[in-house]
């Protein structure tokens, strides 16, 4: 008996077969470990990807989501659906991947102007092999985001000089033909070798030789007015092309009076978001026609008053530019940055007042003051007042503050919102550069 015990325990020809039995069920669960654990992380890439197609398209430009955000105004959480929020995930899904047990969550938040989507999912994926180690199914969540700057909303109120000095010679080429022109006596009225177009603007007919803006007209010279308000109207196709909605951008145009007679601040356009029927208002624009020489000694250039007078066409509460309905609002000047007026009390200009009431001045600043109090944004384009040394009007009452009419033009605009143009620039591309600069600027948040 002890010999036969004896040679069963020194028999080792079973022991692998004994051995591989034990072991199996570990080495299974292994090999399951590694092919289940390798499935449920392709599986989380596949969900991932789903989740960032889901939070891209719950927020793309025409989603309901961002419609509602513009709608909006303020802050908030705009609600989607818990079933709309399933099924956007679930349409990245394919095959018996969409038939993941799946608890999907997306939430849509509007902040200062940013719609930001939030997409949490958790997903139970089933194991194979690993069931033998009594796992059956691996859960795999995540949360991703994605973001959508919304577009500003934004209402122009294009305030355009169109005063006596606008009348002045486009470039200094034109300075140069105008001055020959009048100084050969192609005019019967006016002073003679004048650069302005504005000396006795009459609504007689190009056939008026007593109107200076007649004889520029005949000669082939450009005068200021002609190009801001051309400028004015390209404008608006930039706008247009610009703009990422239907309705972003309104815009209203204002000049500083038709005639004389009537000098005050007139409406060329209503606010619209129809830029065609703008820009077809503005390209008629024209320098204020003028009875006589001197009439009421020419104090027709109240900036003051244009200042005063847009800040009560601007209605309603500027905003961010948020939503349709939290617009910002922007007055978009554009001037030569000389003011001529009737001012008995105030006058800023160095020189002095011409009589008891006439002030030839630069801008007054407090008037832009004013408006920005109201969060009301100024976009100056400025465009900048020739030196004319052989003017006598110029040299005794422009010169003494000519080196300041720039720096008074860009304390007037808000921070960043000034551009000078020179003659030799172009006025239209500085308009549409300015212009872009504003439409780009990121939006003020409270």
């Amino acid at each position: 008996m002890l010999v036969q015990l004896s040679r069963m325990l020194s028999d080792t020809r079973g022991n692998f077969g004994i051995i591989t039995a034990l072991l199996m069920v570990p080495l299974v669960g292994a090999a399951g470990l590694a092919l289940d654990i390798s499935h449920a992380l392709f599986m989380r890439t596949q969900l991932y990807n789903a989740a960032d197609a889901a939070a891209v398209g719950a927020i793309t430009p025409n989603s309901m989501a961002v419609t509602k955000a513009m709608q909006m105004p303020g802050n908030g959480t705009i609600d989607i659906g818990a079933e709309d929020a399933r099924k956007l995930f679930l349409q990245q899904m394919s095959g018996k991947d969409a038939d993941l047990p799946l608890e999907v969550e997306v939430s849509v938040t509007k902040e200062n102007g940013t719609i930001e989507s939030r997409v949490t999912f958790n997903a139970t994926v089933p194991t194979t092999l690993m069931k033998v180690l009594g796992r059956n199914t691996v859960t795999v969540g995540g949360t991703v985001s994605a973001r959508y700057q919304m577009p500003a909303f934004i209402d122009f109120y294009m305030l355009l000089d169109n005063t006596p000095s606008m009348g002045v010679a486009a470039t200094p080429g034109d300075v140069e033909k105008m001055e020959y022109v009048t100084r050969h006596g192609n005019a019967s009225g006016g002073d003679k070798n004048c650069a302005f177009a504005c000396h006795i603007v009459s609504e007689a007919g190009i056939e008026d030789k007593s109107s200076y803006y007649n004889v520029a007209k005949n000669n082939g010279i450009t005068i200021r007015i002609d190009v801001v308000a051309q400028a004015t109207a390209a404008l608006m196709a930039t706008a247009e092309k610009t703009q990422t909605v239907k309705g972003q951008f309104r815009v209203a145009a204002y000049t500083f009076g038709k005639t004389a007679q009537d000098a005050s601040l007139y409406k060329v356009a209503e606010l619209s978001e129809s830029l065609s029927t703008v820009a077809s208002a503005t390209d008629k624009i024209k320098l204020m026609s003028i009875p006589y020489q001197n009439y009421d000694n020419d104090q027709q250039t109240s900036f003051d008053d244009a200042l005063t007078r847009i800040e009560k066409e601007v209605k309603g509460v500027p905003g961010s530019g948020s939503s349709a309905a939290d617009r910002q609002k922007i007055v978009f000047f554009v001037a030569d940055g000389v003011g001529d007026s009737r001012k008995p009390s105030g006058c800023t200009s160095p020189k002095g007042k011409v009589d008891a009431n006439r002030c030839i001045e630069p801008i007054d600043t407090k008037y832009c003051t004013k408006l920005k109090e109201r969060n009301i944004r100024i976009a100056v384009l400025y465009t900048t007042y020739l030196p004319l040394p052989k003017n006598d009007f110029w040299n005794k009452w422009v010169k003494p503050f000519d080196t300041s009419i720039g720096a008074k033009m860009h304390e007037c605009a808000s921070p960043g919102y000034y551009f000078e143009v020179s003659p030799e620039e172009g006025i239209s591309q500085a308009m549409n550069a300015l212009f872009k600069k504003i439409v780009s600027t990121p939006r003020l948040t409270s």
